[in-house]
């Protein structure tokens, strides 16, 4: 298990869902992945906002509002990056040539939040934290493990990363292209002369022609039983169960058509 109370400046530390129909996508979760919803109105707004728990602890969330409010980035999944100062965040991007989807708000947790895109396409949150500490349940089975940027520009946007969030870059061997690891500069542990590197924080893969976008990866205990435990349950297999060179994948998509990867999860030890 891994549970925190917390991340660093730089770090993916959340994931949401804005469905046509919360409801419908609730029943879909909770069942296809065991989570508890708690469900908080909006005072004020017809916007509807799901907590999602593993052992009363937040995992993910899912939410609706009114097509008339904000732009329309239809039901997918999102990826939020803990930042000091989400103000500092949206002008370092902007110079970085990012643009605002979203711009700064202040969420009612006291938290502060907003939508950027960067230069290829791809669409992304950042948070200021509040009293939400992001994920507290992440890296175990039917939790949230890693985001994935799937681009088909990835020299673009190594430097726009990098420049906003101060990620390095490391290159690895994914079938035949190139996948990209994305770290905290710096290194911990280790002797001088061979330090151990900051754990990865984001990957970047290629899109094969796809547009731009971040993608979310749970663990689960059994990829292939997901994959059609989700079918069963009104979503759809996009593509797998797969083996890759570290573990057996699927992509999948909910009933409103979101698009979320599952991994069987590593066993400990």
């Amino acid at each position: 298990m891994s549970e925190r109370d917390g991340f660093e400046h730089g770090v993916p530390c959340w994931v949401d869902t804005w469905q046509p129909d919360a409801e419908a996508a609730v029943a879909f979760y909770t069942r296809l992945f065991g989570w508890e919803a708690d469900d908080s109105p909006v005072p004020d707004a017809d916007v509807r906002h799901v907590m999602l728990r593993l052992r009363d602890r937040e995992v993910a969330a899912i939410g609706s509002r009114p097509q008339a409010e904000g732009p329309a980035l239809g039901p997918a999944w999102g990826t939020y990056i803990w930042v000091e100062s989400v103000d500092d965040t949206v002008a370092a991007a902007s110079a970085a040539g990012g643009t605002v989807v979203i711009p700064a708000f202040d969420s009612l947790d006291g938290g502060r939040m907003a939508v950027l895109r960067d230069p290829p396409g791809a669409v992304f949150g950042v948070w200021q934290p509040g009293a939400h500490r992001g994920a507290r349940v992440v890296n175990e089975p039917n939790a949230w493990a890693m985001s994935v940027l799937l681009t088909d520009d990835p020299d673009t946007a190594k430097p726009f990363y990098s420049a906003v969030f101060g990620w390095e870059a490391e290159p690895f061997a994914l079938g035949e292209s190139e996948g990209t690891l994305c770290r905290l500069p710096g290194y911990v542990g280790g002797e001088p002369s061979q330090p151990v590197p900051r754990d990865v924080v984001a990957a970047m893969a290629p899109a094969f022609g796809r547009p731009a976008g971040w993608v979310v990866n749970f663990w689960v205990p059994d990829a292939d039983a997901t994959a059609a435990a989700a079918a069963d349950l009104g979503g759809s297999v996009v593509a797998g169960p797969f083996d890759t060179a570290i573990s057996r994948d699927a992509v999948l998509a909910d009933p409103a058509g979101a698009v979320f990867t599952v991994s069987t999860a590593p066993t400990p030890g």
